[in-house]
């Protein structure tokens, strides 16, 4: 922003609270206030400070009432722009200070707040922005923005539309780097009188290909340094191109300006399909959620996403729907979304993105008090008060049917049974294999028949036996193609026989997966992200314990890799990577230990308990982390496949294979 700076027509006043970590205890770790002023270092701040507060809880609301009414009190002006960033986790909220650890906001009885803590749950951001209205008078904000992760859903436009005219938020998480502050600003510089769906859109225009250390040759040098992802990827010899840069970063990445004034008609479509969902086909309900586009989950990896595309689940719902009225409230919905969004970017690993996501949970998060109906409802309460959704909710894993009206959460009892439709009822003969040992340079054929109409994705499951603790170390899990793959805006998924009979057959070679850091090779769990992509193009994970070389600590995090090269760390704020998640800007010296998948295996050879441990520890320098193939080492091993019903509830079938 300071590369632009205020004038007489715009001006920019920030409120920035920096943690007092290790890193940033010679500068300042206080919260201050700047009047923005122009200056060309993206290094340190030299805007003019208007205060500084001391230590502040920048999770409670109060903290931006306070900012927000000062600033408009002391800058009075025509229009005006709030923008928030900080880390987002979409309906729940976000902007977390972990100086504190006790809610400050309304939520304290809510039990997702007793589990996530800290945050400006999204109520609270409701609540706020209107005591600011009230207390300035001002009818709206001309523009609000989230720079933060996940915060493009309905439920959070829901919380803006009284507040503001225009929105512009993320449905994946962000880079980093945040929005282009200087690209949008120099054209309102260059144009005041813009309205908010012009700064919209300049928004979404500049992200990632304007930004600044990316455009800037000596920034984009430090950000493809030793040590950090993007200089492995090109190199360390030569920066890479602003072109190049721009290309990787916004592989994954959305961005939408919303027209908050069409929300109340996009809910309106909504709540319209939602009623028409209680006599239609819930398998295509199903199919439907399972296979939308969707984002990353701040619920953890053991449950399937729950952040999905709303214009893609509508598309892949009315493909599948025979019913009439479905198919008309559908298309109604899909005009209205297209009213909303005045633009949306999305990278090539997003392509079903469409500007509008919305929380679909399974049945294992809508049954539990954080993620389920009676935390959903508290916190997005005004999309709650104004949508069917919540009641559709209720009748998808209830059965309890609702009318028209809204107004009233719909919030089970905790005695109600949660039963989701088009769960289980899947049968798997005993698995077949070929052999009973195999060697390097050798298959084992596995084979089994599939008789059941939930079918959802079918994986395969390798892993490691260790007899001594009785337990399986997973190494290997990845889809298996069905005999058909559909596609729908770049989003595959598969099509199984609609007879529901089916056989799968794979040819294992006992190889398992590595990441090679230069100095070692570590056996690792490679977790695909996507199905039906083409080899280059297929995204898979490795969770661990990412540890900063500067003596900040260490957080839960994730790599991605693609193309068998690493591409993205991404932290966590919570425990098994869930919580508000953030890319990680890795630096030499940093580390990432492995945490390894176990299945503990009862008396009888049951799974009893999956369970991670750590393992070993990668270390970040000047080679790029590598996909490595490798050949299984000699013991037992469990082999076989995993049939996961549309729920996301997982059946297997397994044999026991030796490598020799």
């Amino acid at each position: 922003a300071e590369r632009t700076g205020s004038s007489d027509r715009v001006r920019i006043v920030a409120q920035i609270d920096r943690a007092r970590s290790a890193a940033n205890v010679r500068d300042w770790g206080s919260a201050k206030r700047f009047y923005v002023t122009r200056d060309d270092d993206l290094h340190t701040v030299h805007s003019q400070q208007v205060a500084d507060l001391g230590q502040v809880n920048m999770a409670d609301p109060n903290t931006l009432i306070d900012f927000a009414v000062w600033a408009i009190n002391t800058y009075p002006s025509d229009k005006y722009v709030l923008i928030m960033s900080d880390h987002g986790m979409g309906w729940p909220g976000g902007w977390s200070d972990p100086a504190v650890t006790t809610p400050a906001g309304s939520n304290r009885g809510v039990p997702l707040a007793g589990a996530m803590g800290n945050l400006m749950y999204l109520n609270d951001i409701d609540a706020a922005l209107g005591a600011i209205r009230s207390q300035t008078g001002i009818d709206r904000f001309e523009l609000i923005g989230m720079d933060a992760c996940l915060m493009n859903q309905l439920e959070v436009l829901s919380a803006l539309t009284p507040h503001g005219r225009y929105a512009v938020a993320s449905e994946e998480t962000e880079p980093a780097l945040g929005w282009a502050y200087t690209g949008f600003l120099d054209d309102l510089a260059a144009n005041p009188d813009m309205t908010g769906a012009e700064l919209a859109r300049s928004i979404v225009d500049t992200y990632i290909v304007e930004d600044q250390r990316i455009v800037d040759d000596q920034a984009r040098a430090e950000l493809s340094s030793r040590g950090s992802v993007l200089g492995s990827l090109f190199g360390f010899s030569s920066a890479p191109s602003a072109d190049e840069v721009a290309q990787e970063m916004g592989a994954d990445v959305t961005l939408s300006a919303i027209d908050l004034a069409a929300v109340p008609d996009l809910v309106g479509s909504l709540n319209a399909l939602a009623f028409s969902l209680q006599r239609a086909d819930s398998k295509a309900v199903s199919q439907a959620r399972s296979y939308a586009q969707s984002y990353t989950s701040i619920f953890g990896q053991s449950v399937p996403p729950s952040y999905i595309d709303l214009g893609n689940w509508v598309e892949l719902l009315l493909r599948s729907t025979s019913d009439s009225a479905v198919s008309a409230a559908g298309r109604q919905l899909q005009a209205a979304l297209q009213s909303a969004v005045i633009t949306e970017k999305h990278g090539p690993a997003k392509p079903g993105s469409t500007g509008v996501s919305i929380y679909f949970p399974t049945s294992q998060l809508y049954r539990t008090a954080e993620a389920g109906p009676e935390s959903y409802t508290a916190i997005a309460s005004r999309f709650a008060g104004d949508s069917l959704w919540d009641e559709f909710l209720a009748f998808f894993y209830t059965g309890r049917q609702f009318s028209p009206a809204t107004g009233s959460a719909a919030v089970p009892s905790r005695s109600t049974p949660i039963q989701a439709p088009n769960a289980g009822a899947i049968a798997i003969s005993p698995l077949e294999v070929s052999s009973r040992s195999v060697a390097p340079g050798q298959t084992v054929t596995l084979q089994a028949d599939i008789d059941g109409q939930n079918v959802g994705y079918l994986k395969l499951f390798i892993g490691f036996y260790d007899r001594a603790a009785n337990s399986i170390n997973v190494t290997d899990e990845d889809y298996l193609q069905s005999s058909e793959t559909r596609e729908v805006d770049g989003v595959y998924y598969p099509m199984w026989p609609a007879s529901g009979r089916f056989t799968v057959s794979f040819d294992w070679e006992p190889i398992v997966f590595g990441i090679d850091d230069g100095q070692q090779v570590v056996p690792v769990l490679f977790t695909p992200e996507t199905y039906g992509a083409a080899p280059t193009e297929a995204v898979y994970s490795v969770d661990g314990i990412y540890t900063f070389a500067d003596g900040s600590g260490s957080r839960l995090a994730r790599l991605y890799f693609r193309d068998k090269l690493l591409r993205r760390v991404m932290g966590f704020a919570g425990n098994d990577t869930a919580g508000a998640p953030r890319e990680i800007i890795t630096r030499p010296g940093d580390t990432f230990t492995i945490l390894e998948k176990w299945i503990d295996l009862d008396q009888s050879g049951r799974p009893a308990a999956t369970v991670t441990q750590q393992g070993a520890t990668l270390v970040f320098g000047d080679e790029p982390f590598r996909w490595r193939d490798l050949d299984a080492a000699a013991g037992d091993y469990v082999v076989g496949f995993t049939v996961e019903d549309l729920d996301g509830n997982p059946q297997q079938v397994f044999e026991t294979v030796i490598v020799r």
